[in-house]
C-alpha cells in the first residue's frame, strides 16, 4: 500500500508541478508536459512491478500510436478558442474529437493488423 502511494504521490506531484510551472511561463511548462514523464513513469512502474520487458515493450508501442490521435486535443483547443468557443465548450468540443481520433486511429490498426 505504502509503494502505490508513493506511485500517486510522485504521479500527481509532477502535474502539480507543471501548472505552477506554467502560471508563471507557459512555454517551460508546456516544454516539460511535453515530455512523457507519465508514460516513462508508467513503464518505470510496470517494470518495477512486472520485471516483464514484454509488457514494457507492448506498452511503448500503444502509446506510440496512440500519441498520433491525442495531437487533436492540442490542435483543436486553440483553434476552438479562436473562433469564438470559451474554454470549456472548446475542451469538451477538443475531448469529443481526441475520442473519435482514437477510435478511428484503432479500426485503422486494426485494419492493417496491428494490435495494441
Amino acid at each position: 500500500m505504502k509503494y502505490v502511494i508513493l506511485k500517486v504521490i510522485i504521479s500527481s506531484g509532477i502535474i502539480t508541478l507543471v501548472s505552477e510551472i506554467s502560471k508563471k511561463n507557459s512555454f517551460i511548462g508546456g516544454l516539460i508536459a511535453s515530455i512523457p514523464l507519465i508514460s516513462i513513469l508508467s513503464m518505470i512502474w510496470l517494470y518495477i512491478d512486472s520485471r516483464d520487458i514484454e509488457k514494457i515493450k507492448n506498452l511503448s508501442t500503444s502509446i506510440f500510436w496512440m500519441v498520433i490521435p491525442s495531437l487533436t486535443l492540442f490542435l483543436s483547443i486553440p483553434v476552438l478558442i479562436n473562433i469564438g468557443f470559451n474554454f470549456w465548450y472548446s475542451l469538451i468540443i477538443a475531448i469529443i474529437l481526441t475520442i473519435a481520433f482514437y477510435l478511428l486511429t484503432i479500426f485503422i490498426l486494426s485494419h492493417y493488423g496491428i494490435k495494441l
